[in-house]
């Protein structure tokens, strides 16, 4: 059955969008009628903050990597949108340079992004670093650029948008605008998309052994949220008429971060109401006490230190315990509604098969880790179709052939081809689309995200791209392996929406390998995939790997020290030692070797 109903999907979705906006338009629209047009003029200043905000909440709370240099693209747009509202171009050029003034901001940060989380699979501080000199740079470029950026004193007498009054009519632009980025960040955040984005936070490594380029799908947040940074410099140019050094200053950037952290960065309603909160709470001890920052630094430490998630997170939990039972018998009765389309919607995750001989040859491996050997002189080949088990005592160089295989461990000398094509020094999302599907030996899953979202993340592996991740139907997607999956873990029944991190080490190992199969890989690199079961789990767990692996007609390498499962699973075994193979045969000639006695006796559950 579908692990979602796309029609729930999306009413879901859309009931979720219309109840969040409803009452924020309602305010926003009351602002004016209640407390007069210049309290609105002042808070359309926090709206814009609050939009550049709502950007970070995207990066920082979704995808996981912290922008320290946010205000760069906030100043940018604000720079480029003076210009071209002083300029003299006619109202349709002056439409599409406006257009260039988001659009430009947004092409950089996605270029920036690609070049710097390609190099790093895991960014983490080194991305804020690089963010951070970027938007000092930008700072430092806006002061002594005096001939077109005005130098300190900046860019004035800018035109107002449209024609519109500052203190009127242009609170109500920047209300739907706001409006506008707050639907855009709420829907992406609840599209596969952003089910992508949470992923990649909690397990880069675990996403791109899927298949996934991580580093262009956190290019792809960092480029939205320098949408939504370039989208208010526009409207800040438009309602200041002054555009200043000081709109892409460090200084800015630290603020937006508060900000962002007091309100919550879990979604763009935290971020915004920390924007407008402390933006207004700023202002009104700016007029009253002379060390009004350190007040508004003890309101940040106290907030998170007692609220990790912010203001909003915090009121969200309360919100979420309190539907707690109304949301999971909701989410329940969906599980098992079938999939929109049937089996027939679902791209196939079909690899070409190339030429006969072996599924995998690795011919001569050399691999080091300074002045290690970890490989040394590795040779072996695995057949297209079977169940393989690779076996050694510790330190042979195992786990060390899986690194070597997916890009992990870097290729010192010899050559690897898997199905029929060079691959040595290929990375592990370009293997995966080739065709190979790794489990690890500690269960690598998702551990924030639910079951169901795990299972889906590998459903989606090379079937899913480009559009197809802005739309729910997706997660209707079924296949044979799903429900074959299902019947072999009843618990998955009872657990698709607990999150993943809440599993049994036996279940995590399950769920693992259920994932690693959705993919439907031609070759399986199983690393201890029974540790930490019980007789029976490893068992079952084996029986189900072996009807697997024989339903997708594929080749399974599986490392494993249970002699037990590797009796009863392998059709071939290779035994390594002091990283290169030391025998090789089924299970019995291996059993009866002289040398694989000396070495290794292995041993039983």
């Amino acid at each position: 059955m579908a692990l979602f109903p796309v029609a729930d999907a999306r009413r879901g979705n859309a009931a979720v969008l219309a109840r969040g906006l409803a009452p924020l338009a309602a305010c926003l629209l009351a602002v004016p009628l209640l407390f007069g047009d210049f309290f609105a003029y002042e808070l359309s200043l926090y709206l814009m903050y609050g939009i550049v905000a709502q950007g970070l909440a995207l990066t920082w709370g979704r995808a996981g990597f912290l922008s320290l240099g946010q205000a760069l693209f906030f100043g940018l747009g604000a720079y480029l949108a003076a210009f071209a509202l002083k300029s003299q171009a006619g109202p349709a050029v002056q439409v599409l340079l406006l257009l260039a003034a988001v659009l430009a901001p947004t092409a950089l940060a996605y270029i920036i992004g690609v070049l710097v989380f390609m190099r790093r699979y895991e960014s983490g501080p080194y991305f804020s670093l690089i963010t951070l000199a970027l938007v000092m740079f930008g700072y430092q470029l806006a002061n002594q650029w005096s001939s077109v950026t005005g130098g300190f004193n900046g860019v004035g007498n800018i035109p107002v948008l449209f024609g519109l009054d500052r203190y009127t009519h242009h609170y109500y632009l920047v209300a739907a605008v706001c409006l506008a980025s707050t639907a855009l960040v709420a829907w992406l955040m609840r599209t596969p998309l952003g089910t992508l984005w949470a992923a990649t936070a909690q397990n880069e490594n675990r996403l791109q052994f899927f298949g996934f380029d991580t580093y262009r799908l956190k290019a792809v947040a960092w480029a939205v949220s320098a949408f939504l940074g370039a989208l208010a410099g526009v409207l800040f140019a438009s309602q200041q008429g002054l555009v200043t050094p000081q709109s892409s200053s460090v200084i800015l950037s630290a603020e937006l971060v508060i900000w962002t952290a007091v309100g919550g960065r879990a979604g763009p309603y935290g971020a915004l109401l920390g924007a407008v909160a402390i933006g207004l709470l700023s202002t009104e001890l700016r007029e009253q006490f002379a060390y009004w920052e350190a007040i508004v630094a003890v309101v940040f430490i106290v907030v998170v230190l007692r609220f990790p998630e912010g203001v909003g997170g915090a009121l969200m939990r309360l919100w979420r315990y309190s539907c707690k039972g109304l949301v999971r018998g909701a989410a329940k009765r969906a599980a098992y509604v079938p999939a929109v389309g049937g089996f027939g919607a679902v791209p196939q995750a079909s690899f070409r098969r190339d030429g006969g001989g072996f599924a995998l040859s690795i011919s001569d491996v050399h691999v080091k880790q300074g002045p290690v050997r970890i490989l040394n002189g590795l040779s072996l080949q695995a057949g297209r179709r079977g169940l393989h088990c690779l076996i050694g005592p510790n330190g042979a160089g195992k786990t060390s052939t899986f690194n070597m295989l997916t890009g992990r461990l870097p290729l010192a000398r010899g050559s690897v081809r898997f199905n029929g094509r060079d691959v040595g020094g290929f990375g592990a999302p370009a293997m995966a689309r080739l065709g190979v599907g790794r489990k690890f030996q500690i269960p690598s899953v998702f551990p924030e995200l639910s079951v169901r979202d795990n299972l889906c993340i590998a459903l989606w592996a090379n079937r899913a791209r480009g559009r197809a991740l802005l739309g729910n139907s997706v997660r209707g997607w079924n296949t044979p392996t799903l429900e074959f999956m299902h019947r072999s873990f009843p618990f998955f029944a009872q657990t698709l929406d607990e999150p993943a991190g809440a599993l049994s080490q036996g279940q995590r190992q399950m769920l693992e390998f259920a994932m690693t199969a959705l993919a439907e890989p031609l070759l399986f690199l199983l690393d201890e995939p029974c540790a930490g079961l019980s007789v029976d789990e490893t068992r079952h767990l084996g029986s189900v790997i072996a009807e697997t692996v024989s339903r997708l007609d594929a080749c399974a390498l599986i490392v494993e020290h249970d002699m037990a499962a590797v009796e009863a699973l392998a059709d071939h075994v290779y035994v390594l030692h002091q990283g290169r193979l030391l025998a090789q045969g089924d299970y019995a000639q291996v059993k009866r070797n002289a040398e694989v006695q000396a070495v290794y006796a292995g041993g039983s559950k």
